[in-house]
């Protein structure tokens, strides 16, 4: 896929800002709130934007939300623990995955069927980073073991990973129906000359 223009890599970058914003502080979803898309905007941003700034940006924007939810929205500072700094290889993971995949990206069903795999993978090993460090490393469990830690890996992984995926999928989904919108534009302009 060509590189976004500067107009439409801003219109990107503000549609995953405002997704993380409006989903990060509800990890899982209630009936008012829609799950964390943090996990796939990092993926959607590095296979979009692709700029290393852009990642910086993220990842102060994804700290300053958990600041503002831990300080003012009354939400539980549980997780910040001196694990809380391996969510930075967590979102690279993600970034730079979609980034390598980037120039692969096509408007097709097989383009985009390797792209969810590709998220597949980035995601789950996130997903690993950030709960092995909360597990090991955050302090909340007193006597840590590794047959305690693939159990809770097992139980939360599924959940996280297919949140992400939902996300990812609906994006997929969204670039193939823009493309192909576009691409009949761009053929009707030709045909009509």
């Amino acid at each position: 896929m060509k590189t976004l223009n500067p107009r439409n890599t801003v219109v990107m970058v503000a549609i995953l800002a405002v997704l993380m914003c409006i989903t990060r502080f509800s990890h899982f979803g209630t009936a008012i709130h829609l799950p964390d898309a943090s996990m796939a905007v990092f993926f959607l941003g590095g296979l979009y934007v692709r700029r290393h700034l852009a990642f910086v940006g993220f990842v102060a924007l994804a700290g300053v939300l958990d600041f503002v939810s831990v300080r003012y929205a009354g939400t539980s500072d549980f997780c910040i623990t001196p694990a809380y700094s391996f969510l930075l290889p967590a979102y690279a993971v993600l970034w730079y995955a979609g980034r390598l995949y980037a120039d692969r990206l096509q408007a097709t069903a097989g383009s985009l069927v390797v792209a969810a795999g590709v998220a597949l993978v980035a995601n789950t090993l996130s997903f690993v980073i950030s709960n092995g460090a909360f597990y090991w490393l955050g302090g909340r469990y007193a006597e840590p073991h590794f047959a305690e830690y693939v159990a809770r890996l097992a139980q939360w992984a599924p959940l996280f990973v297919r949140t992400s995926m939902a996300y990812v999928v609906v994006g997929l989904v969204a670039h193939l129906v823009v493309a192909r919108a576009l691409g009949q534009r761009d053929a009707s302009r030709v045909a009509g000359r």
